[in-house]
C-alpha cells in the first residue's frame, strides 16, 4: 500500500508532462503551421466568418434566442486569430478544457484505461484547422456542453429529488446558452445515470428532457421552429449544410460529439461479461515467455511515460499531417499577401501551387508593384482570363477581382464587387474597409461615414477607421492624403457593370482620364499579348514615352519581333532599340521551332520550354497548351 501511494503523485506528475508537452506542440503547430490569421483572413474560402462589434446594440441581439450567448463569445474569441498567436492560444485553451472535461467524465465512469481517449478530442480539433474549416462555434458549443457536464458531476447531491432539482436547473441555462448543445449534455448525464450509477429514475429524466427542454425553451418559449430547437449550434444544424463551404468537416465535429457518449456505452458493455468472469473461479499467473518483458516495461515508470507519450506524438503527428491540405493554404496565404500588399509573399507562394487562376492573378499584381509585369510575366502559366477573372466560372470571384479595380481607379466596379461579397460573407472588416476608403476616393463622405463608424466598433481596425474619421471632420476633402488624391486622379467615372464588362474599353476608358495611369497602361499591354492582339499592342507602343521606361521591356520585344515576322513590316521604335538578347532568343527559338517542323505541337513544345518557357514566342505559340488551372 505504502508504495503505491508514493507511485499515484509520479504518475499523475506525468501525465500533467506529457499534457504539458502535447498542448505545447498543439500550440506550435497551430500558430506557426496553421497560421490563424489565414482563416480570420479567410478570403472567399471561409463563407462563415462571424461578424463582432463592441457595443450593448450588438450583444443584445444575442439574447433573444438559445445559443445566442455561445456564438457572440464564439464571435469575440474568434477575432483574435487576427493575431496569429493569440488565436492559437484561443484554440489551445479551447482543446486543453475539452481535453480536460474528457478526462474528469472518464474517471467519473471509472475507465483508468481509456484515459487516452481525451487526447483524441484535440487530434481532431487540429484536423479541423490545418483543413482551414470553421466551425469555431459549433465546438464552443461543445466545449460549453462538457463544462456543464463537470458541474452536474461536481455538484451531484446524496439525494435524489436534490440531483432532479440540479439537472433541471443545469438544462434550463445551458439550453439558453448553447442550444442544441445541450442534448449531449443530456446524453452524459443519462449514460452516467443508467449505466454507471445506476440511477435509473434520474437517467430516464435525463432522456426525458432532451426531448422535452429544446421543445418547451426552444419552440414554444422562444418561438424556434421544432428543427432549430433541437439542431442549433449542432452539427446537424440546418445552417451548416445550407452552404457548401460549411460542410467542410463537418464528419470531423459529428465525431467529436459522438466520441465521449460512445466511448462511454462502449466501456459499459465491454464491462458486462468481464464482470460476470470476475465471480469465476480465478486462474493461475500466466508463464508465458513474454510475461517476464511486459512486467518490465510495465514496472519501469520512465519507460513506459516516454514509450507512450512517443506513440501519441507520432500517433498524432501523423494524422495531422496527413490531414493538411497544402493546396487550399497556399490560396488562403496568396489571398492573404495581396489584401496586406507583401507581392515577394506572394511570388514565393506561387511556386507551392502553380496551377491555379486565382494565384496568378496576384501574382500578375506583384509583378506589377515590383515592375516586373512587363518583363517577366511569362515566366508564370498565363491565360487571358488571369489578369482579371473575367470568365464565366469566375463571375463570382468579386473579392479578388475589387482590389484590382482600386488600384486601376475604376471604383464603381470595385464597389459594386465588394456590396456583392457582403451579401454573401457579411460585414468583414476587410470588405468595410475597403467600401469605406471606395467611399473617400469618391468623395462620398456620408457613406465613408457609416463603414467608417462600424469598423470604429471592431476589434483591431477601430484605430484605421477613428484616424480617418477625425481627418474626415478636420479636413473633408481629405487633400494631406496622397493616396487618395492619387487614385481620384486616375479615376474613372462611367459607370461599368459586370454584364457589359470589357477589359480593353475600360483600360483605354482609364488611360483617356489620365494617359499616366501606369497600371492600366501596363494592364492594356498585357491583355493585347494575352489575347493574340498584336495589331493593337503595336499601336499602343507610343504610350512608352509617358513612363520612364529606361529601354523597351523584354516581353514587349519580343512581341515586337513577332509581330514584325508575321506582317513584314518595321515598327517604328522612335529611336529606341531591341537588345542583342532578345534578337538571340529569337534566333534561338527559331532554330528548335525549324528543326522540328512538321512535329505535333506538345513535342515541340517540351523541346522550347526547357530554354524559352519564360518568353513571349513560347507563350504566342503554345500558350494554349500550358494555362493555369
Amino acid at each position: 500500500m505504502l508504495n503505491s501511494f508514493r507511485k499515484l503523485p509520479s504518475q499523475n506528475l506525468g501525465r500533467s508532462i506529457r499534457s504539458f508537452l502535447f498542448f505545447i506542440l498543439f500550440y506550435l503547430y497551430l500558430w506557426l503551421q496553421v497560421d490563424p490569421r489565414l482563416i480570420y483572413h479567410g478570403g472567399e474560402t471561409i463563407t462563415s466568418f462571424p461578424v463582432f462589434f463592441r457595443g450593448w446594440s450588438f450583444f443584445q441581439q444575442f439574447l433573444s434566442y438559445p445559443g445566442g450567448l455561445t456564438e457572440y463569445l464564439s464571435a469575440f474569441l474568434f477575432q483574435f486569430f487576427y493575431i496569429g498567436w493569440a488565436g492559437a492560444l484561443v484554440v489551445t485553451l479551447q482543446a486543453w478544457l475539452i481535453c480536460a472535461c474528457t478526462d474528469y467524465f472518464l474517471k467519473a465512469v471509472n475507465a483508468p484505461r481509456l484515459r487516452w481517449v481525451r487526447f483524441v478530442p484535440p487530434i481532431l480539433l487540429l484536423i479541423i484547422y490545418t483543413r482551414y474549416s470553421y466551425h469555431f462555434t459549433t465546438t464552443m458549443a461543445l466545449l460549453t456542453a462538457l463544462l456543464f457536464v463537470f458541474l452536474y458531476l461536481r455538484l451531484l447531491p446524496k439525494s435524489r429529488l436534490l440531483s432532479m432539482v440540479v439537472f433541471i436547473i443545469l438544462s434550463v441555462i445551458l439550453y439558453y446558452i448553447a442550444a442544441g448543445a445541450y442534448l449531449l449534455f443530456a446524453a452524459l448525464c443519462a449514460v452516467y445515470e443508467l449505466l454507471f450509477n445506476h440511477n435509473w429514475r434520474m437517467g430516464l429524466l435525463c432522456l426525458l428532457s432532451a426531448a422535452i427542454i429544446p421543445y418547451i425553451e426552444g419552440a414554444l418559449i422562444f418561438g424556434l421552429n421544432i428543427a432549430d430547437a433541437f439542431s442549433e449550434l449542432l452539427p446537424s444544424s440546418p445552417k451548416i449544410f445550407a452552404y457548401e463551404a460549411r460542410k467542410r468537416m463537418v464528419t470531423i465535429v459529428f465525431i467529436l460529439y459522438l466520441l465521449l457518449p460512445l466511448t462511454a456505452l462502449g466501456l459499459r458493455l465491454w464491462q458486462i461479461p468481464a464482470e460476470k468472469k470476475v465471480k469465476k473461479k480465478p486462474r493461475h499467473k500466466s508463464t508465458k515467455p513474454g510475461a517476464k518483458i511486459l512486467s518490465w516495461y510495465t514496472g519501469v515508470p520512465l519507460l513506459r511515460w516516454a514509450v507512450e507519450s512517443c506513440l501519441l506524438f507520432v500517433i498524432a503527428g501523423t494524422v495531422v499531417f496527413s490531414a493538411q491540405d497544402n493546396e487550399l493554404k497556399t490560396l488562403l496565404e496568396v489571398d492573404y499577401y495581396a489584401y496586406h500588399r507583401m507581392w515577394p509573399q506572394i511570388l514565393e507562394a506561387y511556386h507551392r501551387h502553380p496551377n491555379s487562376f486565382f494565384i496568378v492573378n496576384a501574382v500578375n499584381r506583384a509583378l506589377y508593384y515590383t515592375g516586373r509585369l512587363s518583363s517577366n510575366m511569362f515566366s508564370y502559366p498565363q491565360h487571358p482570363d488571369t489578369l482579371f477573372l473575367t470568365s464565366k466560372r469566375h463571375i463570382s470571384a468579386f473579392w479578388k477581382k475589387a482590389d484590382v479595380y482600386i488600384d486601376l481607379g475604376v471604383m464603381n466596379m470595385a464597389e459594386s464587387a465588394l456590396i456583392e461579397s457582403m451579401i454573401r460573407l457579411k460585414e468583414r472588416p476587410q470588405i468595410l474597409k475597403r467600401l469605406a476608403f471606395i467611399s473617400m476616393v469618391k468623395a462620398d463622405s456620408g457613406a465613408a461615414r457609416v463603414y467608417l463608424g462600424a469598423l470604429s466598433k471592431t476589434l483591431f481596425h477601430a484605430d484605421w477607421a477613428n484616424n480617418y474619421l477625425a481627418k474626415i471632420e478636420s479636413d473633408p476633402n481629405l487633400s494631406t492624403d496622397d493616396q487618395i488624391q492619387h487614385l481620384r486622379d486616375m479615376m474613372m467615372e462611367t459607370d461599368y457593370g459586370f454584364t457589359n464588362y470589357v477589359p480593353e474599353r475600360i483600360l483605354l476608358a482609364l488611360l483617356q482620364k489620365n494617359r499616366y495611369n501606369r497600371m492600366a497602361f501596363e494592364y492594356l499591354m498585357a491583355w493585347h499579348l494575352l489575347t493574340g492582339q498584336l495589331d493593337k499592342f503595336v499601336q499602343n507602343l507610343d504610350r512608352l514615352d509617358d513612363f520612364d521606361y529606361p529601354g523597351i521591356p523584354r516581353n514587349y520585344e519580343e512581341a515586337i519581333l513577332i509581330y514584325e515576322v508575321l506582317t513584314g513590316s518595321k515598327v517604328d521604335l522612335k529611336g529606341r532599340q531591341i537588345t542583342q538578347s532578345t534578337y538571340q532568343r529569337a534566333r534561338g527559338f527559331s532554330d528548335i521551332s525549324n528543326r522540328l517542323h512538321g512535329s505535333n505541337q506538345v513535342t515541340a513544345m517540351q523541346a522550347t520550354a526547357p530554354y524559352f518557357g519564360d518568353t513571349y514566342f513560347f507563350y504566342y505559340n503554345f500558350g494554349h497548351l500550358t494555362t493555369a488551372e
